[in-house]
């Protein structure tokens, strides 16, 4: 199986996701209630942002960029939290 290509380094982190999966909910809600800002791309709804991340080999949701080009997939609390701290 091939690795997955780094997406595009957003200037604030960027969640790809679908408003049907629990991960991305979870992710979001985590994201509201640390207060920091954040955009949300629905997968379901803007197909452009759905190739990119397709075509840059990811198969799981949600897909969160950091500001430094950090991925991570299906992220736990704990991992978001490792973002946030590598932000500030």
């Amino acid at each position: 199986m091939t690795e997955p290509t780094a997406l595009p380094t957003p200037d604030v982190i960027t969640v790809y996701g679908a408003d049907w999966c629990w991960d991305c909910l979870r992710a979001k809600r985590h994201l509201d209630d640390s207060g920091v800002a954040y955009r949300y791309v629905d997968l379901g709804r803007d197909r452009a942002a759905q190739r990119l991340v397709s075509d840059a080999g990811y198969r799981a949701i949600p897909v969160v960029v950091g500001t430094a080009g950090q991925v991570l997939v299906e992220p736990s609390n704990a991992e978001l939290d490792d973002l946030l701290l590598a932000a500030s």
